[in-house]
């Protein structure tokens, strides 16, 4: 089955879109998001990206000169200034999912102004997790896992790091790292949430003052972050639990225990390891009692 999403047009010209569903039920079935954009005059060919669970669905292209699909998100070149966006479930007839739902789509260009940041500070208690504590086959594989196991358990549900694994592992591809499929994993217990491409720093200080966690994916060299659990990677995903004043308190997975997993980074580090290079956070949260999730 195929849902059409209503055509949409970004603030500013968009280079990256990031797409995510948001189930809350343990019954979602495979799906992918398919995607055209609007540049220069013309509509691209669609563009499908990673399946999320094991179906076969059609083939569709995975790129065109204009619009390429990098497993999670969709990279436009000239930018997007409109976008039509489809969801294709498998299996589905009459409705796609039984249990409430909903899409998002985040959008990005390079920004135009000058960073900006609210001041103050926050600080969440998130529990801490080490995912070099789990099975040595694939401890070293599984931060988004270990991420979303750490936030599900600071909203009140426990789920162990190996069953979240098993429930996100895409075996197509032989990760565990695919974003929306960690978000939609969240769903299945009851935890709405969305991929967003944080614009600045101040969009991150916003969902720390609501209360709400980040699952930030970083990138970065030996010495560009300062006490890191892990010296360099080229793609490893933490949780950001607070900020003040020149530090930013996070939840690192790769930490060799628990009692080291809770750190303290320095901002304008993790602003360049971050907000520079991939920008993407989960945004995880517990939907309003009584109707579908929402942000």
């Amino acid at each position: 089955m195929i849902v059409e999403l209503p055509e949409w047009s970004p603030r500013r010209p968009a280079h990256r879109l990031v797409p995510a569903l948001s189930a809350l039920g343990r019954d979602v079935p495979p799906f992918r998001f398919e995607l055209s954009a609007f540049a220069a005059g013309a509509w691209s060919p669609w563009v499908a990206g990673a399946t999320v669970g094991p179906a076969r669905l059609p083939i569709a292209a995975a790129g065109t000169d204009s619009l390429v699909a990098q497993i999670d998100e969709f990279i436009a070149s000239p930018p997007a200034e409109r976008v039509r966006l489809v969801l294709r479930v498998a299996g589905a007839r009459d409705a796609p999912l039984a249990a409430p739902w909903f899409v998002s789509l985040s959008a990005w260009s390079p920004a135009v102004s000058e960073e900006t940041s609210a001041g103050g500070s926050a600080r969440l208690v998130v529990p801490a997790v080490s995912q070099m504590e789990e099975d040595a086959a694939i401890r070293s594989r599984i931060c988004s896992p270990t991420c979303v196991a750490m936030v599900l358990a600071y909203y009140g549900v426990s789920v162990a790091v190996a069953d979240l694994a098993r429930e996100i592992f895409q075996p197509d591809l032989d990760i565990y790292g695919v974003w929306p499929a960690a978000v939609c994993t969240a769903g299945r217990h009851g935890i709405a949430g969305y991929l967003l491409r944080f614009p600045d720093w101040s969009a991150a200080e916003w969902c720390l003052a609501q209360g709400m966690p980040i699952i930030a994916s970083v990138r970065y060299g030996a010495g560009e972050l300062t006490g890191a659990a892990v010296s360099e990677t080229l793609g490893h995903l933490l949780v950001l639990t607070g900020h003040a004043d020149d530090a930013v308190f996070v939840n690192d997975p790769a930490a060799p225990t628990a009692s080291g997993v809770s750190r303290r980074y320095r901002l304008d580090e993790l602003r360049r390891v971050w907000l520079e290079r991939a920008g993407v956070g989960y945004v995880l949260f517990r939907p309003p009692t009584g109707g579908a999730a929402a942000p």
